[in-house]
């Protein structure tokens, strides 16, 4: 971290503790509410209408040479010829390769991007009349689950993670229907499900024996988009539902 980036941390971290009169206060949270509320309205006025769709959550740094963006690409491309559009946190790496897979078959391809002051920006493969900005992360989060019929998580950092586990426990407390949740990559999820098992699970009895079934760990494309297919087969359903 540099000097200057250093000072900015260390004035955000002050400003937390700093005294603010009654008007201050009145000011800064007001603004904060109408612009919460600016960016749920328009989420809500773009995304009502989009059809069903799959969520594909992966990191913003994997290269377009790398074999987890190509099999997020050959995800999106099935999913959109199975009937299913294609959301994604709208920036560079897995989120592009969902956004690109989506584009060239020709199926609705959605952006749900996030302001950063590093890393992200919309990527070109998004629908024009489909691509979000949010300064929220949780209004954006919001829009992910409330607009998707399943969740595909490619491997990816804290963000992914972060998005996962929103999603587990969102279906685990039937606050969102159970819409299926497929990790692509067995190795690397392999230490995350492990851990889930022998330690929340069996030595700390933190979670459920069936809360394993909230989530599906595939190796490959054609795996993934089976599961949703599964899914919803077993209630009749077709992507035109």
């Amino acid at each position: 971290m540099g000097e200057e980036e250093a000072k900015k941390e260390e004035e955000k971290i002050l400003k937390a503790f700093a005294d603010k009169d009654w008007n201050e206060i009145k000011s800064e949270d007001s603004w904060a509410i109408f612009k919460v509320i600016s960016e749920f309205v328009e989420g809500f006025e773009k995304l009502a209408k989009i059809g069903p769709c799959v969520t594909i959550f992966g990191s913003a740094r994997t290269k377009e040479d790398h074999p987890y963006y190509k099999m997020a690409e050959e995800i999106a491309a099935k999913l959109v010829r199975h009937g299913y559009g294609v959301i994604t946190g709208g920036g560079p790496g897995i989120m592009e390769a969902g956004n690109k897979g989506a584009h060239k078959q020709g199926g609705k391809s959605v952006g749900l991007n996030i302001d950063l002051p590093f890393e992200q920006f919309h990527n070109k493969y998004i629908d024009s009349d489909k691509v979000l900005n949010f300064d929220y992360f949780f209004v954006r989060k919001v829009m992910f689950v409330r607009y998707s019929q399943g969740f595909v998580v490619m491997p990816g950092g804290f963000g992914t993670l972060d998005e996962l586990f929103e999603a587990l426990t969102l279906i685990q407390t039937k606050k969102i229907g159970a819409f299926p949740i497929i990790m692509v990559g067995k190795e690397y999820w392999s230490g995350l499900v492990d851990w889930i098992k022998q330690t929340m699970l069996e030595k700390e009895s933190n979670i459920s024996e069936t809360d394993l079934d909230l989530f599906h760990v595939v190796d490959n494309a054609s795996d993934a988009v089976q599961v949703i297919d599964d899914f919803y087969n077993k209630y009749l359903l077709s992507p035109n539902f």
